[in-house]
């Protein structure tokens, strides 16, 4: 019996040894960057069991995994009615070119010029137009969120898509499920016996709780009749339309779009839909064309972690660098990448009006020691920051000179750039960059603007805290 259990102790033992050193030759094959590289051979060889568990959870690479085949990216694309714009043609400063280039060739996303644009900036003007498109739909709805709770708002918007399948009307839902894992299942289960298709990505079970728990589709996109779309920051559930409980503002932005880059949203919301050969298999059919010449330039681009590229780093990462005049950010975590963290302190260094706004009150106060970490470096080079008081912001936006904003799902963070699936909108227009510059000076008058002088006699504990919650950010 003895030496069974001798024998059965190696070859546990030399198992353990064999993947460890599998782990290490993956993360080495995958020329990550050296630091990130270094910190899992460091926590694989010095952290027996725990920084094994830790791996497969958090560690692996989805890098290049297709979410649709290529031949059938390419067949929706071919009957996309959108007209292909000559980008040369376009009155867009040569660096606003090369962003729309680069957009194009990460992501496909196509520039549109006739659209539309309705900004919301907080949740009731949001949640009001959206009940009233939704009961307005005639032939589909299609419905992604991130987090979609089984409250008096998710009940609500559940009850309206329950009306509309009822009346033949196709509605689909992906919500992601570790986003809206406290909404209980019969809540999902009354929708579909009711005639709306529901489809959770990514749904965490066994045997596929490690390979998916990491990876999480956080975008919010709404298609409604093919002719209307939202995206933006909002989910479903009743603080983003209320506040908290305890009288705490919820800020957050979120646009309502017409014109034909409605079909962009339609082509991310059938590529997601069809995502892991799901079964309910949808057909793509072109957006209906709208009638707007309002001449709005925009493209959506999309970024997960089975993109070639970090998509959204490198556009924000682009579009920082070509800045001339003002950076503004809103975001509700700050974890830049190094390039990014770089970027805008050599633009704050040059001159250039660089101002990050995060909230006072968070959802995550780890998220928010980890944001804290990276601010005495902006400080330095003269990077305005400035505490949203009232409450959680939770604006995701980055306005850039007179003529460029980004808004979508994206924070300003290492999950959002490189583990979840976002899709943020490019607009390339002077009139929607004011109004967003509009509400920034509006927030800005809510908020405390931090000093390098006050920062610097924060206490010792919360820096240490900081500096430990910090090593851990990229996986926060």
């Amino acid at each position: 019996m003895h030496t069974l259990n001798l024998w059965l102790y190696w070859i546990i033992y030399v198992a353990y040894i064999i993947t460890i050193i599998s782990c290490v030759v993956i993360v080495l094959k995958e020329n990550r960057n050296p630091i990130r590289s270094l910190s899992w051979v460091m926590a694989l060889i010095l952290l027996p069991g725990a920084g094994l568990v830790v791996y497969i959870f958090f560690g692996r690479s989805l890098r290049g995994e297709r979410m649709i085949s290529r031949r059938s990216k390419r067949k929706i694309l071919n009957v996309m009615r959108t007209e292909k714009v000559d980008l040369n043609s376009q009155p867009l400063a040569p660096a606003l070119k090369n962003l729309a280039k680069l957009a194009n060739t990460l992501s496909s996303s196509i520039f549109t010029i006739n659209n539309e644009v309705e900004i919301f900036f907080c949740g009731k003007d949001k949640f009001e137009s959206l009940r009233r498109d939704l009961k307005a739909a005639k032939s589909a709805i299609y419905f992604q969120y991130y987090i979609f709770q089984d409250d008096k708002l998710g009940h609500e918007i559940a009850d309206i898509l329950i009306s509309k399948a009822q009346e033949g009307v196709d509605v689909r839902v992906i919500y992601d499920h570790v986003g809206s894992f406290l909404a209980r299942n019969r809540f999902f289960k009354r929708m579909n016996i009711n005639g709306v298709k529901t489809h959770p990505f990514f749904k965490v079970n066994f045997p596929h709780l490690a390979s998916r728990i990491n990876w999480r589709n956080h975008r919010k996109v709404v298609i409604i009749d093919n002719q209307i779309g939202y995206i933006g920051g909002m989910n479903i559930a009743n603080r983003y339309e209320d506040g908290f409980s305890d009288g705490h503002e919820w800020r957050d932005t979120h646009f309502r779009v017409k014109g034909e880059i409605v079909e962009s949203l339609l082509y991310s919301f059938v590529v997601d839909w069809n995502f892991k050969n799901q079964p309910n298999h949808m057909q793509f059919v072109p957006a209906v064309p709208v009638d707007t010449r309002n001449h709005i330039g925009m493209q959506l681009v999309t970024s997960g972690p089975t993109s070639n590229w970090d998509n959204l780093a490198l556009c924000f990462l682009k579009a920082i660098s070509g800045a001339t005049r003002r950076i503004y950010i809103q975001t509700p975590y700050f974890l830049p990448t190094d390039a990014l963290q770089h970027a805008l302190e050599a633009a704050a260094l040059a001159n250039i009006d660089v101002r990050i706004m995060i909230p006072g009150k968070s959802d995550s106060r780890m998220l928010q020691l980890a944001t804290y970490s990276y601010l005495t470096q902006c400080l330095k080079a003269g990077i305005k920051v400035y505490i949203y008081t009232p409450g959680m912001l939770h604006s995701k936006a980055i306005i850039i000179d007179n003529d460029l904003v980004t808004v979508g799902s994206t924070n300003f963070d290492y999950r959002s750039f490189e583990n979840n699936f976002e899709c943020n909108l490019l607009i390339y227009d002077e009139g929607v960059n004011y109004r967003m510059r509009e509400q920034f000076f509006k927030d800005i008058k809510l908020c405390k603007k931090l000093t390098f002088a006050q920062w610097r006699q924060r206490p010792l504990l919360q820096r240490i805290l900081e500096s430990i919650v910090r090593l851990i950010s990229p996986i926060l």
